[in-house]
């Protein structure tokens, strides 16, 4: 599966997390940033991530910030685009399996161990 990863300066850290964990998966990562832990405008990389999944060019989506929730309302904008804020394994599954959600939005501060779970399953 090819995914698209992007996160704010808030995002940095948990990032690394997420994409070792897609990638010991087997899957493919883009990642569109951010780099650095200097302030930038997340609706920036929320579309990219987003225009990557409507164009064909991703399967999915994984968005961080501090809350989700930010990178969940840009990503929405984009047209076509079903993105969900996950806080926990259930609201994933559902996210996905009935709503079809092809990102997911995930919070930095809910921390490392709690996110990789949600990424695993």
């Amino acid at each position: 599966m090819r995914i698209a990863v992007g996160n704010d300066h808030r995002g940095c850290e948990l990032k690394t997390t997420v994409i070792s964990v897609i990638m010991d998966a087997g899957h493919f990562i883009h990642d569109f940033g951010c780099f650095t832990e200097d302030a930038v405008d997340y609706p920036d990389i929320a579309e990219k991530v987003a225009e990557g999944i409507v164009k064909g060019e991703f399967d999915r989506g994984i968005l961080i910030c501090g809350t989700g929730i930010g990178m969940c309302i840009a990503a929405n904008k984009v047209r076509g685009i079903r993105a969900a804020q996950c806080y926990d394994v259930f609201t994933a599954h559902r996210a996905r399996l009935h709503n079809n959600a092809q990102i997911c939005c995930l919070a930095a501060e809910e921390g490392e161990g709690k996110v990789k779970v949600i990424v695993e399953d």
